[in-house]
């Protein structure tokens, strides 16, 4: 059964997505098993908002991200875009939508090509949207950098003339470039120093305030996603395990795994004492994950009900959402 499109406020939305890639070995490569890297997950952003999305490598986050533009087909489910379903759309039908979803990657010096200099990357999108004149595109990169910080004479410059803040700015711009309602940033602090981090994520946040943008924000750095995020959904080996309005999952946060990760967040004061019980155990194999809750393995609730059969998201309080039955007292 078809689900509904999502809500008129709802920029992007993603219903039961999966993605599995197949692991093949012997002398005719068959497939013996698949890695289910995205494995139904569901999540919903509003315009002008951002939603941040936490775990540890290897859970999925940039394959979803991946996904959402994309640049992967997923295996199964939808995904809605301004309300339209942008998952059966051929190639030529999506480049127009593809001009409003744009990424900003981590490694800001390994996104910019660096035999152009940094107007002519920036030029690319202002001819995809199809900018026609070269002293109006070299007057809109001049409008881009300044908007982003960084000096408009700078555009004859190469890539590695630039310190790697400098060079994430540059990204952020060739991002605008192409005038995008959402933005997806993957890490895009995480190889920065601290104190330039500060500064690219308040860059953010004005942009989004000035130009109306919307954020899907991946990152390890909790601190970091509490700054910027309305909401956040916290993943865990292709799932997503809790989900709801910042406030409610840095304040009330419910699942196990949630708790360990908050816990296991760095805090300002290095002489405060808190509790905290590192998580036992291994992250299982997405080859060969266990049946029932992903996180059994490591869980300090587990009991054998959650062995058994599918967990789903729960709703707790309107938006807040958990995949931990145990928690609710069901």
């Amino acid at each position: 059964m078809k689900k509904d499109s999502p809500e008129n406020n709802v920029i992007l939305a993603a219903q039961d997505l999966k993605k599995y890639f197949p692991v093949r070995r012997g002398f005719l490569q068959r497939v013996v098993g698949w890695i289910k890297a995205v494995d139904g997950v569901d999540l919903e952003l509003s315009g002008g908002k951002t939603l941040g999305l936490v775990g540890e490598s290897g859970c999925g986050k940039s394959t979803l991200a991946r996904l959402i533009l994309r640049l992967m087909e997923p295996d199964e489910g939808r995904i809605y875009f301004r309300g339209c379903e942008i998952t059966e759309l051929s190639r030529a039908e999506m480049k127009r939508h593809r001009r409003l979803m744009q990424i900003v990657f981590q490694d800001p010096f390994g996104s910019l090509n660096p035999r152009m200099t940094v107007g002519q990357s920036i030029e690319e999108g202002l001819r995809a949207v199809g900018m026609k004149g070269r002293e109006k595109r070299r007057h809109r990169v001049a409008e881009l950098l300044e908007m982003v910080g960084i000096p408009g004479r700078a555009a004859q410059r190469y890539p590695h003339e630039f310190s790697g803040g400098q060079r994430q700015r540059i990204g952020i711009a060739r991002a605008l470039s192409v005038e995008p309602a959402l933005i997806i940033c993957d890490e895009p602090v995480s190889a920065l120093d601290v104190s330039i981090q500060a500064q690219i994520l308040n860059l953010l946040r004005n942009l989004q305030s000035n130009l109306g943008l919307s954020y899907l924000f991946i990152a390890h750095d909790l601190n970091v996603v509490e700054y910027v995020s309305d909401r956040v959904a916290i993943m865990y080996l292709g799932h997503i395990m809790e989900y709801g309005p910042v406030e409610a999952i840095y304040g009330h946060h419910l699942h196990p795994y949630s708790t360990a990760l908050l816990e296991a967040a760095p805090v300002p004061e290095p002489s405060s004492k808190r509790s905290w019980t590192p998580l036992a155990g291994d992250v299982p194999s997405p080859f060969n994950p266990p049946p029932g809750c992903k996180f059994q393995a490591r869980c300090p609730l587990v009991e054998d009900r959650c062995r058994e059969g599918e967990i789903t998201l729960y709703g707790v309080n309107g938006t807040h959402r958990v995949r931990c039955w145990k928690v609710l007292g069901r």
